[in-house]
């Protein structure tokens, strides 16, 4: 299938007057047109990181050491920076976990969604703030033409979420970028909010990369699973092989810990004991083999390569098939 973007190999490290923290090692990535992949993992596995260099929005002191993106044949990393504002927001677009990170609180909705039609409309005001009115509806604001004049505060948390959600899609962009756009939302906003994503891309016709901690949310809207560990991607594949057949510890073990699947009465949730590893010092070996319960001599000395354990899915484990539930 058609990708509309590739991540080949990239590393990115943060500088912090000491020695530097080696947030992302050797990310390669394939966004398919029109799939939504999702990415999961603990906090601090480096997935927002991931999101904000696709948009070339890092800090200062970040540092892309090694890799490319890839869109629309060009290196996104090497675009200057007038270039790259002809694609950030048009053509790949970005919703927030806070929607309020992303709404100026002293510019009207429609003065916002106005600014983001720099092209189209034959520049036309009126022909401009009539799409934006027809998408706010489309995803579910009442009274879409006089809310177009209200300012961000004026609106619940699912409401802003919905607005984000327009802004980002009102240029049709070929990926949208969805960083945790449900986690301050309650169940019944979350699931709203996942269904209006699934129609969007349906019929937009753009890509999605999702990014969330919650699984339920993941396994029911994504096609394709990349798992995040301290920087690493340890496992990917297809949406059922990865929560049925998960090839690697740390899946496996973020899994089991969704409440989800919970069954009986208690006050203990699963957690994976430990901690994420100090990204400034990189341990030997696998790096999730201080936490894993599988790990041997050989996990400690070497790290494991990405291997294909079946059509399309990888893992990067010593072990893989020992892992796999039966």
């Amino acid at each position: 299938m058609q990708s509309v973007l590739e991540i080949d190999h990239m590393s990115i490290d943060f500088d912090t007057g000491r020695a530097p923290v080696h947030v992302l090692r050797d990310i390669s990535l394939t966004v398919p047109a029109g799939e939504i992949v999702g990415i999961v993992g603990e906090s601090g596995s480096g997935k927002s990181t991931l999101a904000l260099a696709i948009m070339r929005l890092l800090s200062g002191n970040a540092r892309v050491t090694a890799g490319r993106i890839i869109f629309d044949d060009k290196d996104i990393l090497k675009l200057t920076e007038d270039a790259m504002r002809e694609i950030r927001g048009r053509r790949i677009a970005m919703v927030f976990q806070d929607p309020m990170t992303s709404l100026n609180p002293v510019r009207s909705i429609g003065r916002q969604m106005l600014d983001i039609q720099r092209h189209g409309a034959d520049g036309n005001t009126a022909s401009k703030r009539s799409k934006a009115a027809a998408v706010l509806k489309r995803v579910g604001i009442p009274d879409a033409d006089q809310q177009l004049d209200n300012y961000a505060f004026q609106f619940s948390g699912g409401m802003r979420q919905r607005i984000a959600i327009a802004m980002g899609m009102i240029e049709k962009p070929e990926i949208l970028i969805a960083d945790e756009v449900t986690t301050a939302l309650d169940v019944t906003l979350e699931a709203q909010i996942l269904h209006l994503l699934r129609e969007l891309r349906d019929e937009i016709g753009c890509a999605i990369l999702f990014i969330s901690h919650n699984l339920g949310a993941v396994a029911e809207l994504c096609d394709r699973v990349l798992v995040l560990y301290a920087g690493e991607v340890v496992e990917q594949g297809p949406i059922t092989d990865i929560f049925y057949r998960p090839q690697h510890p740390y899946s496996r073990a973020l899994i089991a810990c969704d409440p989800a699947r919970i069954s009986e009465v208690t006050r203990d949730l699963p957690v994976i004991a430990g901690e994420v590893p100090n990204l400034a010092a990189i341990p030997r070996g696998c790096i999730f083999s201080p936490r894993c319960t599988l790990a041997s001599d050989l996990c400690h000395r070497e790290a494991p390569a990405m291997f294909e354990v079946g059509n399309g899915h990888f893992a990067r484990c010593h072990f893989a098939e020992a892992v796999a539930p039966r």
